[in-house]
């Protein structure tokens, strides 16, 4: 029972590349990576469409009529809202761009290493087959040895 009760919050990331940026990155791109990703899911799709349903429902029928000239303020949270999402977008597309970096030499790195292995198993296997080969050439030769020795006697003599 001494096992560590995990946070259900704490992430674990066993790639190293995912370490690196993931656990390592600046507080910034963790806040362009989670805006990002909020500006990206349906969530953030329905809820900005139940927003602008209301405001136009709203002002169409003047249950709050805080936008005076027709739709002046929607506009203006559409433009603010694209000037922060573009740069957030773009640095995040950045990151994910230099994680995809990382993961690809990472993953020619272990390839490099496995074509070593697998070099110095290709060596190995053919030292046994060398040593089989002299081998086997060696029975052959018994072989040999011992059909000659029986062909050498005579058929009453027997064996000692």
């Amino acid at each position: 029972m001494s096992e560590k009760k995990r946070d259900p919050h704490a992430r674990s990331y066993r790639h190293p590349v995912n370490k690196k940026m993931i656990e390592q990155a600046p507080l910034g791109a963790r806040i362009a990576d989670h805006v990002t990703n909020f500006l990206g899911s349906w969530r953030f799709i329905i809820l900005q469409t139940l927003v602008v349903i209301a405001w136009v429902l709203g002002n169409i029928y003047l249950i709050f009529h805080f936008d005076p000239y027709p739709f002046i303020f929607l506009n203006l949270a559409f433009s603010t809202q694209a000037a922060y999402a573009a740069p957030l977008i773009l640095l995040a597309s950045n990151r994910a761009a230099i994680r995809d970096r990382l993961t690809l030499e990472h993953a020619a790195a272990e390839a490099d290493v496995e074509e070593k292995q697998n070099e110095r198993l290709l060596h190995g296997n053919t030292e046994i087959l060398k040593r089989v080969e002299a081998l086997e050439g060696r029975i052959l030769d018994l072989e040999t040895k011992i059909i000659g020795t029986l062909k050498e006697r005579p058929p009453d003599e027997p064996a000692a």
